[in-house]
């Protein structure tokens, strides 16, 4: 009996199971058969449809490429779970988990960002070298900073800002892919400012703080010279040993015939403009560049050989321009004449004693011969001849200190040519008390010539150009004893115009 009944329980359970079961099934999810998922791909942050992004599910049932205005759908996928991804080159893939349910349709929309969206910026450099607020730093130097990025596989590119407290010139070194970067030619005693920007291309730059530094002062050179580099004469100052040689001007520009003047600070010289000569001058190292001259250019026979002279102190500067000797103060202003010639001859040469007021001038003929000098006073008053009635060429005239002593030279082969070559140039110590004159070049090269002399500070040696008669070999600086004229040294070589003060 016991037996029987159990069966009949079990009978009715499995027919209440199967009733319930039969009477659910409109509720359920159908686990067999196909569905389909569509929907788009949209840009982050303003909805641009993406095209060609591959749309696909793990595990894979079919892959296909979203269209032109971003739309995509999947068709006959088998009903089950599966996770959809986005992918295009240049985008952060997405993944989406999803339920594909027999005979219905999902939508999916993937919103995709580049794939650099995730990139963190570099950190900002650290600056190391000079440190800041550095002093006596060299005008030739290297910057030297570190660089991080969080991203390590960034290549990071560097911008150097610099810029000095004397202007509102700011220079800008880009795509720098080192830490350290090469900076020459600054300005003697300025304050600088350098900044280091770090840029992995995909952030905005990061800039470092900014640093500061001051440049050594300028050494004391008191000789000052031109060299021919690229063509153009470039002005160079140097110390009294030959070393330390630092380049004035550059060499894009034609820069001659410098002179010093200790008392300012500052150095004349004579940079072609255009078709024309005009004055310049500049500080001991070769900043704050000004034009004096405009209206009234600088000429002559034969630009090489022409010369001018400080005045007032240095407040003006002296000039030849064909048969005219002019004055002009060093801001531009002032214009005079101050001396005429009588024959039509040209003014080459002019050299100013500052103590005794007396002017030294050599003026020649169109050809560069006919050579006089001679001296005036402020007045334009003729006081002393010089040479005249000489052949061949002649100059290089300066003036002593105490105005007692003369400089020139002369060919004293006669020669006369239309090259206006000199076969043998001497230098020669003209005296105005009436002691004789002294031949300086005594001693000289046969077959070279001396010419340019100026006196040392303290008068006791004279530094001048020594160089072939050939015209075309390089000219060397040399000084040579007063009280040794066998002492001749060469100071300089390829080197030309020397001035020594």
């Amino acid at each position: 009996m016991c037996k029987l009944m159990k069966g009949f329980i079990i009978k009715i359970v499995s027919v209440l199971t199967v009733l319930g079961a039969v009477s659910c099934s409109e509720d359920t999810i159908d686990l067999e058969g196909l569905g389909s998922v569509r929907g788009r791909a949209v840009k982050v942050g303003t909805n641009e449809p993406l095209e060609n992004v591959k749309i696909s599910t793990n595990p894979g049932t079919s892959t296909v490429f979203t269209n032109a205005e971003g739309f995509y759908l999947l068709e006959n996928v088998p009903a089950g779970d599966y996770s959809l991804s986005g992918q295009r080159e240049g985008l952060l893939a997405v993944f989406e988990g999803i339920t594909v349910i027999a005979d219905r349709e999902l939508e999916v929309v993937f919103e995709m960002d580049v794939e650099t969206a995730g990139n963190r910026p570099p950190d900002a450099a650290t600056l190391l070298t000079p440190t800041d607020n550095a002093v006596d730093v060299p005008i030739d130097l290297e910057l030297v900073w570190s660089a991080n990025d969080p991203d390590v596989d960034d290549t990071l590119k560097f911008t150097v800002t610099l810029r000095n407290e004397n202007n509102d010139t700011i220079e800008v070194f880009e795509n720098i892919t080192d830490t350290t970067y090469a900076i020459t030619g600054l300005s003697y005693g300025t304050k600088y400012f350098w900044q280091v920007s770090s840029n992995d291309e995909i952030n905005d730059p990061v800039n470092s703080t900014t640093f500061a530094f001051t440049t050594t002062i300028p050494p004391n050179n008191r000789i000052v010279f031109t060299r021919l580099v690229d063509g153009n004469s470039v002005i160079y100052s140097a110390d009294e040993s030959g070393g330390t040689e630092i380049a004035l001007t550059p060499t894009s520009k034609n820069s001659f015939r410098p002179r010093r003047n200790a008392n300012t600070g500052k150095i004349a010289f004579l940079q072609s403009v255009g078709s024309q000569t005009h004055l310049f001058t500049m500080n001991e190292d070769g900043s704050d560049l000004r034009q004096v001259t405009s209206q009234v250019g600088v000429s002559g026979f034969n630009l090489e050989e022409v010369d001018f002279s400080w005045d007032a102190n240095g407040s003006k500067l002296l000039f030849p321009n064909q048969d005219k000797l002019y004055s002009i103060n060093v801001t531009g202003s002032g214009l005079n004449i101050v001396y005429q010639t009588t024959n039509g001859n040209l003014i080459t040469e002019v050299d100013k004693n500052e103590n005794t007021g007396i002017i030294a001038l050599k003026t020649n003929d169109l050809n560069g011969y006919s050579v006089e000098i001679f001296t005036i006073n402020t007045a334009g008053v003729v006081q002393n001849t010089v040479l005249t009635g000489q052949n061949g060429a002649a100059g290089g005239i300066n003036l002593s200190i105490d105005g007692s002593r003369l400089l020139y030279t002369r060919d004293v082969s006669g020669l006369e040519n239309t090259t206006y070559r000199r076969l043998d140039s001497h230098i020669f110590v003209h005296n105005f008390n009436g002691n004789p004159t002294i031949d300086v070049s005594v001693d000289k090269t046969s077959g070279t010539n001396d010419l340019d002399p100026r006196f040392s500070p303290n008068e006791a040696s004279v530094i001048y150009v020594n160089t072939s008669n050939d015209g075309i070999s390089a000219r060397n600086i040399q000084v040579v004893r007063l009280s040794d004229l066998g002492d001749r040294t060469t100071l300089l070589e390829n080197s030309s115009m020397p001035d020594w003060e």
